[in-house]
């Protein structure tokens, strides 16, 4: 059944979540759509493993996800995976207390990355990620602490901006 599916609890980890408490307008536009790009391939990626792959809700994602792929390289967007190797080269304990799924992605030493709009982790691995993987990743994004440094002013839009004038 439907309800058994271990992906469907997941899905409803992340759509009970909720930035109502943030002002995300004024958080830091890169940031912020990272932020939102992220949480939508986990979406994408623990939706293809709960719901067949042509249903409505992962055709809207894919569609979704090809629109970002152009957006990623507006503006100051194209520099955010340099801005991630730069906090670990640079400032590695704020890179350790980055969200997993971001120190994964977008570290150019880590194998990790998106195929195909979904999570992979081992790209020589057919196995599915692990429904405990999406629990932790999405709990990081919802961090209090992590939200608040993403505000204009805050602790990680400061480095991004830092990183900007040295880029």
């Amino acid at each position: 059944m439907q309800d058994e599916n271990e992906f469907i609890r997941v899905l409803w980890h992340l759509y009970e979540k909720s930035l109502m408490l943030h002002d995300t307008g004024s958080f830091n536009k890169v940031l912020n759509f990272y932020l939102i790009d992220s949480l939508a391939h986990i979406d994408y990626t623990a939706g293809i493993y709960a719901y067949h792959y042509e249903s409505p809700k992962n055709i809207m994602g894919a569609e979704y996800l090809r629109w970002r792929i152009d957006e990623e390289k507006k503006g100051d967007r194209i520099k955010f995976p340099g801005f991630i190797n730069w906090l670990r080269e640079k400032k590695p304990e704020k890179f350790a207390r980055l969200p997993s799924l971001w120190q994964m992605i977008y570290d150019t030493e880590d194998p990790a990355g998106y195929r195909s709009f979904r999570i992979v982790l081992d790209p020589d691995s057919r196995s599915p990620l692990p429904a405990d993987f999406f629990y932790a990743v999405i709990d990081e994004f919802f961090e209090p602490e992590f939200l608040k440094s993403l505000y204009d002013d805050a602790s990680l839009s400061v480095l991004f901006k830092e990183y900007l004038s040295t880029a």
